[in-house]
């Protein structure tokens, strides 16, 4: 199989492109820098694959959220232009999901409530269990965005993801912690079992997942809030 996976939807760009047995990786800054790197990232990485160009892929594949809005954009456009360019699918994997494949490959964990940092004081969760028997993760279909304090974690499920940094204590402060990431790794394993139950779209229908609705506000809604707060009608 020959996949170019991605990942932008935290600080971290995690890129890699599998071709037969052998994957070849990058990861490095990402955040205003995903933009710009991702693409040379991605040919550089498809050369040294022997891969002469992006029509010769099966799929590609990328996070497609929750997690930065403009990492989340940043990929789906990339995706898109990719894929639609060369006449291949692509193959959109919900960045939970890869948190949690990333907490089983490296720390052994197969009852996982996945975790990224939402920032404004909240994270991005899902509870995900692995069956074994299938080979395949079994994640919760809604995504909770909620306070670190709010997060519910299972007896003897172990909490994955990036956001114990930003909260420490706040999160789960009984529970197991490992650090995780959707690494592009992780899409390239997840990817098999995913294309092979036809969640691969057309390039157009490659959508970013959005939890948090709107992150900005406008000037009337602030200015309606502190008066909220301060008494007024």
């Amino acid at each position: 199989m020959k996949l170019l996976a991605f990942d932008t939807s935290t600080e971290a760009l995690s890129v890699a492109v599998q071709h037969g047995a052998q994957a070849w990786r990058h990861s490095g800054a990402g955040g205003a820098q995903a933009s710009a790197t991702l693409i040379p990232t991605a040919r550089a990485l498809m050369a040294q694959a022997g891969l002469l160009g992006f029509a010769a892929l099966d799929a590609v594949v990328f996070g497609r959220g929750p997690g930065s809005f403009t990492g989340l954009r940043t990929a789906c456009s990339v995706a898109q232009g990719l894929a639609f360019g060369a006449g291949v699918p692509v193959l959109p994997v919900d960045t939970l999901l890869a948190v949690a494949e990333d907490a089983r490959a490296r720390h052994g964990c197969d009852r996982v409530v996945a975790v990224l940092d939402a920032r404004m004081g909240e994270v991005y969760a899902a509870a995900c269990a692995w069956n074994a028997g299938t080979g395949l993760w079994r994640c919760d279909a809604d995504f909770a965005l909620c306070a670190p304090e709010a997060l519910p974690v299972p007896p003897g499920w172990t909490v994955a993801g990036n956001a114990r940094a930003a909260y420490g204590e706040r999160l789960a402060p009984g529970a197991a912690h490992v650090d995780a990431l959707p690494t592009a790794d992780a899409l390239l394993r997840l990817a098999p079992a995913l294309l092979a139950a036809g969640k691969a779209v057309a390039a157009a229908a490659a959508l970013p997942r959005y939890i948090r609705d709107k992150v900005a506000k406008t000037t009337a809604e602030r200015e309606a809030e502190r008066a909220a707060l301060a008494g007024h009608p």
